[in-house]
């Protein structure tokens, strides 16, 4: 059993991310959901990430980063879109991280806002649409790719579309057919870093 610890997406914790870690729980594996937005839902991206830079994008990052605390170190990080914030800098910077699991998003290793390198010991999956305006449009998919050229053990998986949350079953961006193969890659990746093969 591996154990997971998933941020959700600037919309909130959203029935869809709930089902995707019921999924992930149904492969016999741990999953930690914590509300960032303490029971706040919101029927847009844009209104998710108005809410967020009320708070502060930082301190709403590192709110994330806090509830590490209270886990314990050898856990895989994941998260969706916003929730890359939090789950990458823990996979980065904090000692014992199992993987990363990053869903839409994804930041840069290099310069001036990054978190320096990628660990060598951190297995890490990256999965986006090869036409979301906003992996591709933004420059996520360079940082991926960064990331794929300089670590040991990185992966990253183009699904055809142009969705955003693609996998966030209770959203009009939904794509069944996309969910369906991510998840067998996350089911697999967990099964691989538990066993730590």
């Amino acid at each position: 059993m591996a154990e997971v610890l998933l941020f959700h997406h600037a919309q909130g914790l959203t029935a869809g991310v709930r089902a995707f870690a019921d999924d992930i729980r149904a492969a016999g594996h741990k999953v930690h959901t914590p509300d960032l937005f303490e029971g706040r839902t919101f029927p847009s991206i844009a209104e998710g990430l108005a809410h967020i830079g009320a708070t502060g994008f930082d301190a709403m990052r590192e709110r994330g980063v806090r509830l590490a605390d209270e886990l314990p170190p050898g856990i895989v990080y994941a998260g969706f879109s916003f929730g890359v914030l939090p789950a990458q800098k823990l996979a980065q910077t904090r000692p014992g991280a199992r993987g990363a699991l990053l869903f839409y998003s994804c930041l840069p290793i290099s310069g001036e806002w990054a978190f320096g390198p990628w660990p060598a010991s951190v297995p890490v999956q990256i999965h986006g649409m090869d036409n979301d305006p906003v992996f591709v449009g933004e420059g996520d998919i360079d940082a991926a790719r960064e990331i794929v050229e300089e670590a040991d053990d990185a992966e990253l998986f183009l699904y055809p579309g142009d969705q955003h949350y693609f996998a966030d079953s209770s959203l009009p961006s939904y794509d069944a057919d996309a969910t369906r193969l991510l998840t067998i890659r996350v089911r697999a990746f967990l099964n691989r870093v538990d066993t730590g093969r």
